[in-house]
């Protein structure tokens, strides 16, 4: 039987760390019994506040990226559909999305906000992920869907732009401009269809890894938004992530960029988005090893686990009890290296 195109490898082969490999194991031995617990106390929160129709309370809870987000963070610790304690729980996100998914490929039930492609990638991608690891009934679905949605994505990124917003996204699959945060989901998107063996053109990557550069201070070594300024307290991890995954790996712009945090990491707890910039900081510093991922990594676990509520759930400021929690987990979970895009093999970019 045919491999389907988008059958993910549920039990990676190469799982590689990076270079400074034994200061990540240190590091994270030190805290891992009470960062398991957390995580645990963290998923019974989540089971807890799921309604009957698969959505959430609280912010935007009824989107597919909400749902999304929650079912990579039961991945993250090494759970799988359909099996064991919380393999449920990650079919019925699973389904969710699917249930979510219009015949045009758009992932997404209207709860987005401001347009559809910020759900729309975050969904896109855990569909991805979940490939290949689900039964035959669900795959068929998926097989259905992830083409349709790879190329709501390929062909938001190809609209006509000005400079500054070429090979970026932004909300709606016809925007003309584009934002480093939104970007980041789909190009993350786009690196999971292509490490799964989908036909993703090697210039949507190059054109989106420029897009990030161009929101890029490299006299100071951050990130922004639309810009290298806005937000860059809780942006500069999605820039290193993105260039990270994308086969940069510890260039001069990423140690600049791992420098940087290093000396601001702290501003985080005034950022407006505080959780969502420490789940990118921790991706893209874990992603560098060493002194970048041992310093951070030293500050995150205690400072954030004493942030955990008595009923398991971490609240964000913007977002809530749901989405901090689910965004919190996949900060804690870097080290297990379970989600196949948080892998750093460059040889997929490779040309044959």
């Amino acid at each position: 039987m045919m491999k389907p195109i988008f059958g993910a490898v549920a039990v990676l082969v190469v799982a590689l760390l990076p270079a400074s490999g034994q200061d990540v194991s240190d590091v994270f031995r030190k805290y891992e019994a009470e960062v398991s617990k957390s995580i645990d106390r963290g998923f019974e929160y989540l089971l807890s506040v799921e309604q009957r129709d698969g959505t959430f309370p609280e912010s935007h809870g009824r989107s597919t990226g909400i749902s999304s987000l929650v079912g990579m963070a039961f991945l993250s610790k090494g759970h799988t559909p359909g099996r064991g304690k919380y393999g449920e729980a990650i079919n019925r996100r699973i389904d969710f999305a699917l249930q979510h998914t219009s015949r045009e490929g758009i992932v997404d039930n209207g709860d987005h906000g401001n347009g559809p492609m910020y759900a729309h990638n975050i969904s896109t991608l855990f569909l991805s992920e979940v490939s290949g690891m689900v039964d035959q009934a669900r795959q068929k679905r998926i097989d259905e869907a992830l083409p349709k949605a790879m190329g709501i994505i390929l062909r938001a990124q190809a609209v006509n732009k000005e400079v500054q917003h070429q090979g970026g996204w932004r909300y709606h699959p016809g925007s003309r401009d584009s934002d480093l945060s939104c970007s980041g989901w789909a190009l993350m998107a786009l690196r999971s269809a292509r490490l799964n063996g989908a036909p993703v053109p090697p210039q949507a990557i190059e054109q989106a890894v420029q897009y990030i550069y161009r929101n890029f201070e490299r006299k100071m070594g951050h990130f922004g938004y639309m810009d290298s300024q806005q937000h860059r307290d809780s942006l500069s991890g999605a820039g290193l992530l993105c260039l990270e995954l994308c086969g940069r790996h510890a260039s001069e712009d990423n140690l600049k960029a791992g420098e940087w945090i290093l000396a601001n990491y702290r501003d985080l707890q005034r950022a407006e988005f505080e959780y969502y910039g420490n789940y990118y900081n921790a991706q893209g510093m874990f992603q560098l090893g060493g002194k970048y991922w041992r310093n951070y990594a030293t500050w995150m676990y205690p400072h954030y686990l004493a942030e955990q509520g008595d009923d398991g759930a971490w609240r964000d400021n913007r977002f809530g009890r749901v989405y901090g929690t689910a965004i919190m987990i996949l900060a804690f979970t870097v080290p297990a290296r379970q989600l196949p895009i948080y892998q750093r093999d460059e040889r997929i970019d490779e040309e044959p």
